[in-house]
C-alpha cells in the first residue's frame, strides 16, 4: 500500500506532461497506471488514478499528490486530470499520430501538420471540410475524423466542467461512462442523480458537488434527495418503511433544514411515484415505491395462492404417513405428522423450529410421499451455502432462489415470472427467514397458482440482510398455516450447541 509523502510541498501539486505509455488500464473503471514525461525531468514518472480515455501522446494537466509504494517506489496519485491540447508543431503531430483521433495515424498526422501548420487542430474542429485538401483524405474519412474529434472535445469539456465543480478524476470518469454526452446537462439539472446512478457516489458526495455548483441548501431538490437517502439507509438496516414524522426528523437533521420544507418534498416525491405514503390508524408511514409494491404484491400473491385449487391427486394422508415411516424406518413425532397433513392438503405452509427439531426429517418425508405421486418438486434456498446443505440432506438438487428464477445479471432481472412460471407442483424453500421482501415478491411471481409452497426456517435466526422480516410477518399475519416444531430429538439432544441455542431462544 502506498504511503503519502509527508513533505507538504510535494503532496498537493500540479504536473503537466506527455503521456508516454500505459502500463495498466481497467476499461470499466478507468483506473490507469501510466508513465508521464514532464518537462525538466530526465526520467519518466509513474502516475496512478482514473483517467478519461488515456492515449499515449496526449498532454495531461494533473493535480494530485506524491506517494511512496513499497514495491514500485515513488508515484503520483492523480486527483484531477485534464487533457491539454498541444501548442507546438511537434506536439500536434505526436498528439494526432497517437491514435487518439480515429482516422489519423502517424503518417496522416505528418501530412496534416505539413499542410495546416499550427492551425491544424483549429481546422479539424472548425472547418473539417478542409481536411480534403490533404492527400489521402476524402469526404468519408474527413467526416470520420471530424466525429472522432468532437467525441474527444466532448470528453474534455465534461472533465473540465466536472472537475471544475470539485469532482475527482475517479468520479468524473465514472460519470462520463454512464451519462456520456449528456453528463453536463444531467449534472446541471440535478446533481443529486449522481447518488442514484453512479457507483461509489452517495448522497454526501453528491451534496458536496451540488453545493459547489451553488444549489440552494434549502431547495426542494436537495430535500427530496435527502429524504431518499434517509429511506435508503433504513433499507440497508433491513427495514421497509419509516414513520412519517420520524422520517422528517431524520431528514431535517441530515440536511440541517426546517421540517416544514420536507412536507412539500415528500408530497413531490409521492407525485413522482418515488415514495408511497400510507395512511394508518394512528400515523402515516413512508415507503420507497419498489418496497411498497413488493409488500402489497407479496400479500396479494399469498392470498391468491391460498385460494387457488391444489393440483394433486387424492391422497390418504394417514396411510401415506404410515408408509413413509415404514420405508424410511423412522418414527415421526405428532407435530411432524400434523405438519405433513397440512403440507399434503394445504397450499401454503410455514414450518419453523430451532436446530435439531426435525425439520429435515419432515421435509424428506414430504418429498418421499409426493414423489411417488408424480409431483414435480423443486428445492431452493436464499444462499449457495444453504442450497448446498439442502441438497446434501435431501439427496436431491437444490438451487439458490436466484438460480431457480434464472437471474440474468446482464438484464438485471429474473427470467422466471408470472409469464414464465416454474415447472413445479411443490416448492420447498429452506432458510426462509433470510428472504427479504423483494426476493419473496419475485419468488411468488413465478409459482403456479396450483402449486404448494412450503417455507422452512428458524424465526430465531438472524433475519434477512435485505429489507423486511418476511417470514416473521407471514407468521404474524395468521393467514398462513404455521407449524412450530419444539421437540429436540434424541440424536440432537446431546449436542451442546443445539441445547444452548434453544436456551437462548
Amino acid at each position: 500500500m502506498a504511503e503519502v509523502i509527508k513533505d507538504h510541498a510535494r503532496r498537493h501539486v500540479t504536473l503537466e506532461g506527455v503521456l508516454e505509455h500505459i502500463v495498466f488500464l481497467n476499461e470499466e473503471s478507468g483506473f490507469t497506471v501510466a508513465r508521464l514525461q514532464v518537462a525538466r525531468r530526465r526520467d519518466l514518472i509513474t502516475i496512478i488514478g482514473s483517467l478519461p480515455s488515456p492515449t499515449p501522446g496526449e498532454t495531461l494537466r494533473l493535480k494530485g499528490e506524491w506517494v511512496m509504494d513499497a514495491k514500485f517506489g515513488e508515484q503520483f496519485r492523480v486527483e484531477t486530470c485534464l487533457s491539454v491540447l498541444p501548442s507546438t508543431i511537434t506536439g500536434i503531430q505526436k498528439y494526432l499520430g497517437s491514435g487518439l483521433v480515429k482516422g489519423i495515424g502517424p503518417v496522416m498526422a505528418r501530412r496534416l501538420v505539413d499542410t495546416f501548420d499550427l492551425d491544424t487542430l483549429d481546422i479539424i474542429g472548425d472547418s473539417p471540410e478542409r481536411l480534403e485538401e490533404v492527400e489521402g483524405i476524402g469526404p468519408i474519412r474527413a467526416d470520420r475524423i471530424a466525429r472522432a474529434w468532437e467525441e474527444q472535445k466532448e470528453i474534455r469539456e465534461v472533465m473540465v466542467f466536472l472537475q471544475g465543480h470539485g469532482v475527482s478524476s475517479t468520479y468524473a470518469v465514472k460519470i462520463y461512462k454512464v451519462y456520456r454526452d449528456k453528463s453536463i446537462s444531467i449534472v446541471k439539472q440535478n446533481p443529486y442523480r449522481l447518488a442514484l446512478d453512479i457507483s461509489g457516489i452517495g448522497f454526501k458526495t453528491a451534496d458536496r458537488i451540488a453545493q459547489n455548483m451553488g444549489i440552494d441548501p434549502g431547495s426542494q431538490m436537495r430535500a427530496e434527495a435527502g429524504i431518499i437517502h434517509v429511506l435508503n439507509e433504513l433499507v440497508d438496516e433491513g427495514h421497509v418503511y419509516y414513520p412519517y414524522e420520524e422520517l422528517k426528523t431524520a431528514a431535517a437533521s441530515l440536511l440541517e433544514v426546517e421540517k416544514a420544507i420536507l412536507d412539500d418534498a415528500i408530497a413531490a416525491l409521492t407525485e413522482q411515484r418515488r415514495v408511497v405514503v400510507e395512511e394508518r390508524a394512528e400515523s402515516k408511514t413512508v415507503y420507497l415505491t419498489p418496497l411498497h409494491v413488493a409488500e402489497v404484491n407479496v400479500a396479494r400473491r399469498l392470498k391468491s395462492l391460498l385460494e387457488s385449487p391444489k393440483q394433486l391427486t387424492q391422497i390418504d394422508v394417514e396411510k401415506a404417513i404410515e408408509w413413509v415411516q415404514s420405508v424410511n424406518k423412522i418414527q415421526l413425532a405428532e407435530m411432524q405428522k400434523e405438519a405433513l397433513r397440512k403440507a399434503i392438503t394445504g397450499k401454503v405452509l410455514v414450518i419453523t423450529g430451532g436446530p435439531g427439531t426435525g425439520k429435515t426429517t419432515l421435509v424428506n418425508s414430504l418429498i418421499r410421499i409426493l414423489e411417488v405421486k408424480g409431483q414435480r418438486i423443486v428445492l431452493a434456498s436464499p444462499t449457495g451455502r444453504a442450497a448446498k446443505r439442502l441438497s446434501e440432506v435431501t439427496g436431491r438438487e437444490a438451487k439458490t432462489i436466484h438460480r431457480l428464477l434464472e437471474y440474468s445479471p446482464s438484464e438485471g432481472g429474473f427470467k422466471r415470472n408470472e409469464e414464465y412460471l416454474l415447472d413445479a407442483d411443490l416448492v420447498i424453500v429452506d432458510e426462509a427467514s433470510m428472504i427479504d421482501i423483494l426476493l419473496m415478491n419475485h419468488l411468488l411471481k413465478a409459482i403456479p397458482s396450483t402449486a404448494t409452497l412450503i417455507l422452512v426456517g428458524d424465526i430465531d435466526q438472524l433475519p434477512s440482510v435485505g429489507p423486511g422480516n418476511v417470514l416473521m410477518d407471514i407468521i404474524a399475519s395468521e393467514q398462513v398455516e404455521t407449524v412450530r416444531l419444539t421437540e429436540i430429538f434424541r440424536q440432537a439432544q446431546q449436542s451442546l450447541t443445539v441445547t444452548n441455542a434453544h436456551r437462548v431462544n
